[in-house]
């Protein structure tokens, strides 16, 4: 079999998708943060989304499983925890994955200080686009997810947090 080359790693590793959210991939998400090779062997750098996500043993097995399949048996799998994840690293076309699935994405920004200031967040329905909304949980199906209502449609859906 012929050796892969660095990049082609990276785009067999950046497809791998989210195990909570198998809409969007880990390239998607921004936590694949970098594949290199030193010394001859492949390191993968990773950033979990927050502290003690559980998906990332998941994402951590299947990049193992990914490498052994392309015959790649040298390689260590990295957490690197500083700068921390934030959801600005979520690519555009990953939140309109989020959106088209039935989540709302996060905001285009991390910074959001609605809750400190008392102002009710103004959250899309990705069903119907409504604004009338209201939260129903601070977590939803996941912790890094809220669970919403649109009350305008009635339905209720899941919106990703900013981080």
């Amino acid at each position: 079999m012929e050796e892969l080359s660095v990049d082609e790693i990276r785009g067999l590793l950046g497809a791998i998708p989210d195990p909570e959210i198998p809409v969007i991939t880990i390239s998607d998400l921004g936590i694949l943060r970098n594949v290199e090779q030193v010394n001859g062997r492949i390191r993968v750098t990773i950033t979990p989304t927050y502290s003690g996500c559980p998906a990332m043993k998941a994402i951590e097995n299947e990049i193992a499983a990914l490498l052994k399949e392309h015959q790649i048996s040298d390689f260590e799998i990295a957490y690197a925890f500083s700068p921390s994840w934030t959801t600005d690293w979520l690519t555009a076309d990953a939140k309109e994955k989020l959106r088209l699935f039935g989540i709302a994405p996060p905001e285009e920004t991390s910074s959001d200080k609605s809750f400190i200031l008392g102002i009710r967040k103004k959250v899309a329905c990705p069903r119907c686009g409504s604004v009338h909304t209201e939260v129903i949980s601070q977590f939803g199906s996941t912790a890094c997810k809220a669970l919403y209502r649109c009350l305008d449609c009635k339905e209720p859906f899941d919106h990703f947090k900013c981080h």
